[in-house]
């Protein structure tokens, strides 16, 4: 039987400028839906979910901006970081758990693949998991971040670049998002709902989405210029 041919591996073309614009096309987005978070989370949560991400990214932009780290893993952390110190609620801990863990993972190196990024988003869901006692189907960002993380992995597989990648993962979160509509939250400010949870669109895993759309975007940007 022959072996499965090697996939070439991908170039490391996941730099700090590269997540430094994330950032930037992110926090535009999260400005954008705040309203749309917000009205999300008012019948299932406290009503404040857009603008704890607002405040949250646009602090972590200026502070990326004062002192902008050299490393891809450094921006993560540094975001996270932010994130842990200005977002209200559990979105906080737990947005700043999944970035920092994320950009521990990639350590110090000035840039990465996006077999290595994908490594590191997997150790940081696996903290965000950890942190929150989510799994898939509990109604929580979970849902858009784990079928993320398949779809990005598949595409890997397949041979795909980081930009095709990223948008596949894109695609499975934003697909992640909507299926929470029809789910009783199992964890978080909605559990305590029960049944009235049903039929609400979860908004961490929606804002989850909006993030992965925003690195799918910059990285597609980066790859045609």
């Amino acid at each position: 039987m022959n072996a499965a041919p090697e996939q070439p591996e991908l170039p490391a073309d996941i730099d700090a400028d590269l997540l430094r614009r994330w950032l930037d096309t992110a926090t535009s987005v999260i400005e954008r839906e705040a309203a749309r978070l917000t009205e999300l989370d008012s019948p299932i949560g406290d009503a404040d979910h857009g603008s704890n991400m607002r405040r949250g990214f646009l602090a972590a932009r200026t502070a990326i901006g004062q002192e902008p780290p050299d490393t891809p893993g450094g921006v993560l952390v540094a975001v996270g970081r932010q994130l842990i110190s200005t977002v209200g609620g559990a979105s906080g801990p737990l947005y700043g758990t999944l970035l920092r863990r994320t950009g521990k993972a990639l350590g110090d190196a000035p840039a990465v693949t996006a077999a290595q990024l994908r490594d590191g988003l997997k150790a940081g869901v696996e903290g965000l998991c950890q942190l929150g006692g989510a799994v898939p189907e509990d109604k929580t960002m979970v849902d858009a971040l784990v079928p993320a993380l398949d779809a990005f992995t598949a595409a890997l597989d397949a041979g795909d670049g980081t930009a095709v990648a990223l948008t596949a993962a894109a695609r499975a979160a934003e697909e992640g998002a909507v299926a929470t509509t029809p789910l009783r939250a199992r964890k978080g400010r909605a559990s305590y709902l029960g049944d009235r949870s049903i039929g609400h669109q979860d908004p961490g895993a929606t804002s989850a989405a909006l993030l992965l759309t925003a690195l799918a975007d910059t990285a597609r940007e980066a790859s045609s210029s």
